[in-house]
């Protein structure tokens, strides 16, 4: 599966990880993040073909937060494809308030893997 272009659904200020930064960041070998992006437990964007991981899905202790990969198979599972999955997480929302992706970070995470489940039906 090709990953989106990094400038078509993340702005441009949007910290990245490459690969092996994000294995690093994990303490694991680079193939353990191969494996996390071909389970579909994360996605990358592409940059100048590198393929890149959003920062925001690890946490302070650098492990995959908990609710990314459920959100990702929830919109997955929903008939989302990566850039509309993408698009979804990293546009704010008022009514949150902010970009779901932040919100799994904090008190509303359950409110934001609620809405990616009714958003997949």
């Amino acid at each position: 599966m090709s990953s989106p272009e990094a400038r078509e659904v993340l702005s441009t200020d949007e910290p990245l990880l490459s690969v092996p930064e994000a294995a690093e960041t994990m303490g694991v070998v680079v193939t353990r993040v191969y494996d996390l992006l071909g389970e579909h437990k994360l996605i990358a964007v592409t940059v100048d073909g590198q393929r890149m991981l959003p920062a925001v899905f690890f946490d302070e202790s650098g492990r995959v937060n908990r609710f990314v990969p459920g959100v990702i198979a929830l919109l997955s599972d929903g008939g989302y494809d990566d850039r509309e999955i993408l698009d979804w997480l990293f546009t704010p929302d008022d009514s949150l308030p902010g970009r779901p992706v932040d919100g799994l970070h904090g008190h509303l995470a359950r409110e934001v893997m609620r809405r990616a489940q009714a958003a997949g039906l």
